[in-house]
């Protein structure tokens, strides 16, 4: 059972993926159903193309399709969306309590700010030998 949920939610994740499919669904948000010529007015690509996208939504079940004689209409079915969003909520429990729990780690005054640091300069000592030992010549420390 588990491995079947999974699978809807990946077809539904795939079929939400595209700008395309996610418009038709929009149109298809306020209505009761609509042909698929209806569907396919606004956008500028040939009817079989809608009808590839309409049959990726139907296959994720995000939309039922209804044959009446040659008029095929389709309409929104939001339960699969329903799941994703179960699943989505779930991430975002987390991420919430993980940017709260960093919220309150930055307002804390864990490290105070140190009081300004004067730099003095050192007096120099002879010329920077070519040695990698560290000696030669020094410049500023911080106090």
């Amino acid at each position: 059972m588990v491995k079947y949920k999974e699978a809807v939610l990946d077809r539904t994740f795939a079929a939400l993926a595209d700008p395309t499919r996610r418009a038709l669904l929009v149109r298809l948000e306020g209505e009761d159903a609509l042909t698929v010529s209806e569907l396919a007015k606004p956008f500028k690509m040939s009817l079989p193309a809608v009808m590839k996208h309409l049959d990726v939504l139907s296959d994720a079940g995000l939309i039922e399709k209804t044959k009446i004689g040659r008029s095929v209409t389709c309409e929104l079915n939001a339960g699969p969306m329903e799941e994703a969003m179960q699943w989505l909520i779930r991430y975002q429990r987390f991420w919430s309590g993980a940017l709260d729990r960093l919220a309150a780690f930055l307002e804390e005054d864990q490290c105070p700010p140190t009081p300004t640091s004067k730099i003095v300069q050192l007096p120099r000592r002879g010329r920077a030998s070519p040695s990698k030992s560290g000696s030669g010549q020094i410049g500023r420390a911080h106090v």
